[in-house]
């Protein structure tokens, strides 16, 4: 749980936390955001006011043969009511090739529209190129995360501080061997929410809500990541808690129905539980939506070879903003299963991270799971050496962590399917390793959104939430994954008058690479 969720969990100012940083956390935050600020402060105008403003350029996704940038453009010298230029309806395309004099290749839109995304396709392994986003002439600028230590539009340092660029990115090799199964990894839909990034306590951090008359955003957004997850070709799809803003039985009820379109719950995929989703009952609710009412929240499922292990990480009794913890109970049960099948591929997901390492905003203990759990997890996974990959939420960012005491696991934090960035995670699971890919929900509206939510914690949220570098939302690791068995691939599940979806029925997977868009 981030600051922005804490009005959420506990509707009391922040002074009244248990788990608030101390003042070496708030420190440390404090010079990290300082150059932020400061830019923020002295950004030039542009200087023709009748061109768009082209700006908020990410390298969101980078595969071995593709790449996704998104940007915004924007219209200097208007006001939307907040004090925001109005956007821009523009076109848009990207430019480029594998020198930075010479980008003799162009990918475009299909519509003019101010929130731009742009997929370039059939790149090669292991190359380098060079970038320029623009619309109506005018290049992008990319999110300054490099004044953090970090990059948002390419891989290297290429065309930083320049009016424009080119960027540059290099393209991964893909993992070895032959594609097995794709996972969509996502967390934070928060459904029945209706104020992204309220922090209760502190009145200049007001939140962003959706714009009247428009779908809630986080129905929008958790079913254009469903339906983005199931176009990417994912097979199986791991929801990592926080699925409703706070346990009610109707917005679980409404998460069901979207992720029910993905494919059939505890077969296409699978839910476990967030501090948020206790509410009133204590997590009853949630357990009546998506599990037995007298079951427990975490279990073991096999697909193909492959373990995957769901865990409740606020098994305990509480408001939901300390940190999270396993009962007794599952925590006894999660180490017996690790130590029945040591070298077995495993991927577990539970709602909160064992580590939060380099965040920008102040951590606190309710950010994370128990330091001594989470020092008991990984002490489990290092004599696991099956386990692989742990995904989590919570955090609402994208981060790729890895630990001296467990060197063999990611420990992937994926951002919020409800609010920018807006999307999830593909892991790409081949015979010899596997990549982990972060894709922006697409539709013109979610794209929207995105854009506007960007705003929460006084316009700071990209610095937290997008993933510092390209490697913190897209990654290769080469390791032996040969034991897992390959799937076929679903086709998308047909839908009822009433909402409800019929099983999914099989067809040949696409081989090796990366799925198709």
């Amino acid at each position: 749980m981030h600051l922005a969720d804490m009005r959420c969990c506990l509707p009391v100012p922040l002074g009244a936390l248990a788990g608030i940083p101390g003042p070496r956390e708030m420190l440390r935050s404090g010079l990290l955001l300082a150059p932020a600020l400061l830019r923020s402060a002295t950004a030039p105008a542009p200087r023709h006011a009748r061109s768009p403003a082209a700006v908020h350029l990410e390298l969101v996704t980078l595969t071995e043969d593709r790449a996704v940038l998104t940007w915004h453009t924007l219209q200097p010298g208007t006001d939307d009511g907040t004090g925001r230029p109005l956007p821009a309806v523009t076109e848009g395309e990207v430019v480029y090739g594998t020198r930075p004099g010479r980008l003799n290749r162009t990918a475009g839109e299909d519509r003019p529209t101010a929130h731009h995304h742009v997929e370039l396709t059939g790149l090669e392994p292991g190359r380098t190129y060079y970038y320029q986003a623009r619309s109506r002439g005018v290049a992008a600028t990319p999110t300054a995360l490099h004044l953090v230590r970090g990059n948002a539009a390419g891989t290297s340092r290429h065309g930083l501080g320049t009016p424009g660029g080119p960027y540059s990115f290099t393209t991964p090799q893909p993992p070895p061997g032959r594609h097995l199964l794709s996972v969509a990894l996502c967390n934070d839909l928060h459904i029945g929410e209706t104020v992204a990034g309220l922090v209760s306590g502190v009145p200049f951090l007001g939140g962003v809500a959706q714009q009247p008359g428009l779908t809630a955003y986080p129905e929008l957004m958790s079913r254009a990541v469903v339906d983005e997850a199931r176009g990417r070709g994912a097979q199986l799809l791991l929801a990592a808690g926080d699925i409703s803003a706070g346990g009610r039985p109707r917005d679980l009820a409404a998460a069901r129905a979207i992720l029910d379109g993905f494919g059939t719950h505890r077969r296409d995929y699978f839910v476990v539980r967030g501090n948020h989703d206790r509410g009133a009952e204590a997590g009853a609710g949630f357990h009546r939506a998506f599990g037995a009412p007298d079951g427990p929240g975490f279990f073991e499922h096999d697909v193909g070879g492959l373990r995957i292990i769901g865990l409740d990480t606020y098994d305990k009794q509480g408001n939901g903003g300390d940190a999270g913890g396993l009962g007794p109970e599952q925590l006894s049960w999660f180490g017996r299963r690790l130590r029945a099948d040591r070298d077995r591929p495993t991927v577990v997901f539970g709602h909160h991270p064992l580590t939060v390492r380099d965040a920008l905003f102040p951590v606190g203990p309710g950010q994370r799971l128990g330091r001594s759990q989470a020092r008991a997890i990984l002490r489990a996974y290092a004599a696991a050496p099956g386990v692989f990959l742990h995904h989590a939420g919570h955090t609402h960012r994208n981060k790729r962590s890895q630990v001296p005491h467990a060197p063999q696991v990611t420990l992937q934090e994926v951002g919020a399917a409800k609010e920018y960035p807006g999307g999830f995670v593909l892991l790409r699971i081949h015979s010899g390793g596997y990549a982990l890919n972060f894709f922006r929900a697409r539709p013109p509206e979610a794209l929207e959104w995105n854009e506007r939510s960007r705003r929460q914690a006084g316009g700071l949220w990209p610095y937290h939430a997008l993933g510092r570098t390209v490697a913190d939302r897209n990654s290769v690791t080469v390791r032996d994954l040969s034991g897992i068995g390959r799937l076929t691939q679903p086709s998308a599940p047909s839908r009822s008058s009433q909402g409800m979806t019929a099983a999914p029925t099989p067809r040949p997977d696409v081989a090796g690479g990366t799925p198709p868009p």
